[in-house]
């Protein structure tokens, strides 16, 4: 099934904002969470103004190391992309072009999400933008994706909706319901790849050491620094 919008809703499709929140798991006595994941509000969060992420990844070494496994793909994604007239943004690039960097999600994440790179996926929210799929939960729970509009803009969304395979499941099913409901499921969550990264990283890091045997130790400096906007639960 290809997903793409007509009418009344394309006409609103660019001007109506995506619903907004962080998906996530607990940061131990810092944020509770009812089950293995929550959504939290993006004006909870921790700002991260101090922090400014950019697409040189310094924050976790820099992204200058060897070749990643992702290479090919990542080739073959751009020239698609480019058909459509849209690029991937440099940092979403360097970062799973990085041998070292792009297995970080995969090491960190304390519920087993790992990365998995789909080709351009047709929005159902609007004409001409795509998603690339590069994340998801071991169980599909919740899957990430980088969303391009044609405008040049680049962010991330979540869904518990694998769009990959949405055609298979919606078989038979009335489209126009399918492309709604499909839509309606997807939550903005960050503004740019490199504050997803950044976000993902320190999070699953805080939530190791937080739930670790002799957790009462100092944290590291941005570890620290992300927990104190919480008011410990407690």
């Amino acid at each position: 099934m290809s997903f793409s919008v007509s009418g009344p809703a394309a006409d609103t499709a660019a001007a109506a904002p995506f619903p907004t929140g962080w998906c996530a798991t607990d940061l131990g006595r810092f944020r509770p969470c009812a089950s293995t994941y929550d959504v939290y509000p993006l004006e909870s969060l921790p700002p991260l103004d101090a922090v400014r992420p950019d697409d040189r990844f310094d924050w976790l070494g820099g992204a200058d190391g060897p070749r990643s496994e992702h290479e090919e793909h990542l080739a073959a994604l751009a020239r698609d992309l480019a058909e459509a007239g849209l690029a991937l943004p440099e940092g979403f690039a360097a970062f799973y072009a990085d041998e070292r960097l792009h297995r970080a999600f995969d090491e960190v994440s304390v519920t087993a999400c790992w990365s998995h790179l789909s080709g351009p996926l047709r929005s159902p929210v609007e004409e001409g933008a795509r998603l690339v799929r590069f994340l998801r939960d071991q169980q599909d729970c919740v899957i990430w994706y980088l969303y391009l509009r044609p405008c040049g803009e680049a962010f991330v969304v979540f869904s518990h909706v694998e769009l990959e395979s949405a055609g298979w499941w919606a078989d038979g099913e009335p489209a126009e319901e399918v492309r709604a409901a499909v839509a309606a499921s997807l939550m903005r969550c960050a503004d740019t790849f490199e504050e997803f990264a950044y976000r993902f990283v320190v999070e699953n890091e805080l939530w190791m050491r937080v739930n670790s045997t002799g957790a009462d130790g100092p944290l590291p400096a941005r570890l620290q620094s992300y927990a104190d906007h919480y008011t410990p639960a407690g």
